[in-house]
Order: C-alpha cells, then sequence, then structure tokens
C-alpha cells in the first residue's frame, strides 16, 4: 500500500514540479533558475510540515508517504538544481552558480525550519 501512496503523491508532484517551473521561470527574464529555486523551496517547507505533524503523531505514515515522500519528492528536485548550476557555470556566469548554491541552502533550510515552526503553532 505504502509503494502505491508514494506513486500517487509523484504523480501529482512530478507534473506540479514542471508546471510550476515554467510557469515562475516565464516571469523572469533572468538566466537564474527561479523555478527550481521555488518548487525546492515550497518542497522544502511542506517537508517541514510533515516532519513536525508526524513527530506530533498529526500525520500518519500512510500521509507521510503520500505528501513526503510522494509529492515532496517528485516536486523538490536536487538533479535539476545541480544541472542548473552547472549550466550556469559553463555559461560563465559564476555569481549567479554560486548564488544558486548559497540560497537554495539557506532557502531551503529556513523554509524548512519554517515549516517546523508553522507545524508546532498548528499541532501545540
Amino acid at each position: 500500500m505504502t509503494v502505491l501512496l508514494v506513486m500517487l503523491g509523484a504523480a501529482v508532484g512530478a507534473p506540479l514540479r514542471y508546471l510550476a517551473d515554467r510557469a515562475v521561470q516565464a516571469r523572469h527574464d533572468s538566466v537564474f533558475p527561479w523555478g527550481t529555486f521555488t518548487v525546492n523551496v515550497i518542497g522544502s517547507f511542506l517537508l517541514g510540515v510533515l516532519i513536525q505533524g508526524a513527530a506530533e503523531h498529526r500525520v500518519s505514515g500512510a500521509v507521510g508517504s503520500l505528501l513526503g515522500t510522494g509529492l515532496c519528492g517528485a516536486l523538490t528536485t536536487y538533479s535539476t538544481f545541480g544541472f542548473e548550476t552547472l549550466r550556469l557555470l559553463e555559461d560563465r556566469v559564476r555569481a549567479y552558480a554560486v548564488l544558486n548554491v548559497a540560497a537554495s541552502i539557506v532557502a531551503g533550510l529556513g523554509a524548512a525550519f519554517c515549516g517546523v515552526a508553522v507545524a508546532q503553532a498548528l499541532w501545540p
């Protein structure tokens, strides 16, 4: 059953990532990968909420599999982040490549911590 929940979450998360990435990137006239950055930060926030919810026994293992592993796993993308960072380096826009790495790490961790804080406020 868990495998089916992960597959269902991923079936929603992957197209959602693609569509969100394209929508965000279309609004920016920049080589910076805003779409990937955005979905990774959103996924980190959602995962923070889910992890804290699971720790508080408010999120079941099934929901964690569906939304955490499936949806967030497919929504976020480390491989695209890595590819886009290398592409920025190859295109000789090193400042954007460094910014992408630093901002992605800081914003991703910050979003996860914010997700935990939101979950703590929701489920005291």
